[in-house]
């Protein structure tokens, strides 16, 4: 395996003198050293997730359920970016932000894949919502504005539940139909 590949054959992030970027006695990709190594903080043992990441969602659907009582919000929305967990954990304060990009680029693609595509589909209801929002701003319709944050938000949490679900081990994901279903509310 070449420096910056990672176990699934896809190139890792390295750092300055070439060798993968890791915190100080992560030198080992075996599952039992890295859970050796999250033991004790927000990252799970068994899928190298962490919980952490979920208030980058979290922050949005705030910001969307603030909008019908402070519409000004809407430019708030506007302004959330989707951000990938490794990203969020770089621009974040956490104090095991290191070992947690570390663990999820390191993460069982058991996990990691299904997090993602969940993750995606958060990111699509983000910006939709946000469209419909703006959409329905503009009727100042209050009651069809408080419905429609109400739909998204729920949405979007369902998902966010999901998520959750998979950090903690859980490998079930949403099948189309569902997943559907909520794109369609």
């Amino acid at each position: 395996m070449a420096s910056g590949d990672n176990e699934d054959g896809e190139d890792g992030e390295d750092g300055e003198d070439g060798e993968d970027a890791a915190p100080a006695g992560a030198g080992s990709r075996d599952p039992r050293t890295l859970a050796k190594l999250v033991q004790g903080t927000n990252i799970h043992e068994e899928t190298l997730l962490a919980t952490d990441y979920l208030n980058h969602l979290n922050e949005i659907i705030m910001l969307l359920g603030m909008i019908p009582s402070m519409p000004e919000c809407l430019e708030d929305a506007h302004a959330w970016e989707p951000k990938t967990s490794v990203q969020h954990f770089r621009d974040s304060s956490f104090a095991d932000k290191d070992l947690a990009v570390f663990a999820y680029e390191n993460a069982p693609e058991r996990y990691r894949l299904p997090f993602e595509s969940t993750i995606a589909h958060i990111n699509d209801l983000a910006a939709e919502g946000i469209a419909d929002i703006e959409k329905v701003l503009e009727t100042g319709e209050q009651g069809r504005i408080d419905d429609t944050v109400a739909t998204i938000s729920r949405n979007m949490q369902k998902f966010i539940d999901v998520a959750s679900a998979i950090i903690h081990g859980d490998v079930r994901t949403m099948d189309q139909a569902e997943i559907d279903g909520i794109m369609t509310n």
